[in-house]
């Protein structure tokens, strides 16, 4: 996937400005999570047999709209959840209209893919971060990282250099100074360890794990192949330039964001239960930011 620096730009500014589970579009006016509490009766009778269908990636999307189904079902609304294990065709099925929203991807991913794909995709709620981490492989601990070890990293734009800056945050390699979140292993300009470099899809990253020396590997990918964030041999900086820039969130089309369901859906996935679940459910590796 091609850099796409101002484009990306754009999706931090967005994100810096916002909070909680507000919307990245302007107009909407996405309810918070003080809102989401108020009766269903009250608020959603005219939903009463409305059916969403929802892409996601198995954990821990799926598993949170698992939660969602249920405040949703109190409100007459039945969620169809559809798992998918790449971040393609969720985009391509919210743009063609098979899917009414999906959940499984961070705010620049989103900006990139649209501006590559053509596609119209926008952010009606800002839910959870997932950080990154670096885990071992053939080798154990980072002590023990020898010169020319094979390191695994995520191939598509942006979940590159957000890796790329997990091993900056480590030591292990200087970025150009002007790098950022679209780094790319060409800027790299200090490699002390000589590190060699084994690009691919985000969802190989668990399965090959046994082939490499570490890979730096996305929340979602890790929580779904049994990787704990208590295994990690580094963790994203909560305070860092990628951490403001990767917050997940409800992808809807264009114009889509104000629907009265996808309004019920947003309130639904920035509720207090959904708060709890994901604080006692992922111990870190998922953190809810509304």
């Amino acid at each position: 996937m091609k850099k796409l620096a101002s484009l990306l730009l754009t999706g931090v500014l967005t994100v810096g400005l916002l909070a909680g589970c507000g919307s990245t579009t302007g107009n909407a006016e996405t309810p918070d999570a003080a809102n989401s509490q108020t009766p269903a009766a009250e608020t959603n009778t005219s939903l009463e047999g409305t059916v969403l269908k929802v892409g996601a990636t198995p954990a821990p999307h799926a598993e949170i709209l698992e939660v969602v189904k249920d405040i949703l079902a109190e409100q007459g609304i039945t969620l169809e959840i559809m798992q998918y294990n790449d971040y393609v065709q969720p985009n391509n099925a919210v743009e063609d209209g098979s899917l009414d929203a999906n959940y499984f991807q961070h705010i620049t991913y989103m900006n990139d893919f649209n501006e590559e794909y053509g596609t119209h995709l926008v952010s009606a709620a800002e839910v959870h971060y997932e950080p990154m981490g670096l885990y071992a492989g053939k080798t154990t601990s980072l002590d023990a990282l020898a010169d020319g070890a094979l390191i695994g990293l995520p191939n598509d734009a942006t979940n590159e250099g957000r890796a790329l800056l997990v091993l900056q945050q480590e030591g292990l390699i200087t970025l150009a100074d002007d790098a950022g979140i679209t780094a790319t292993i060409n800027d790299i300009v200090e490699n002390p360890k000589n590190l060699q470099f084994s690009e691919m899809e985000a969802a190989q990253l668990p399965l090959r794990l046994a082939d490499l020396d570490m890979a730096v590997i996305n929340g979602n990918y890790a929580i779904d192949a049994g990787l704990s964030m208590d295994d990690a041999l580094a963790v994203e900086s909560a305070d860092g330039e990628a951490a403001q820039a990767y917050v997940n969130v409800l992808a809807v089309k264009e114009g889509r964001e104000n629907d009265p369901a996808i309004q019920a859906l947003a309130a639904a996935l920035c509720s207090d239960e959904v708060k709890t679940f994901i604080d006692e459910t992922y111990n870190g590796a998922v953190v809810a930011v509304f």
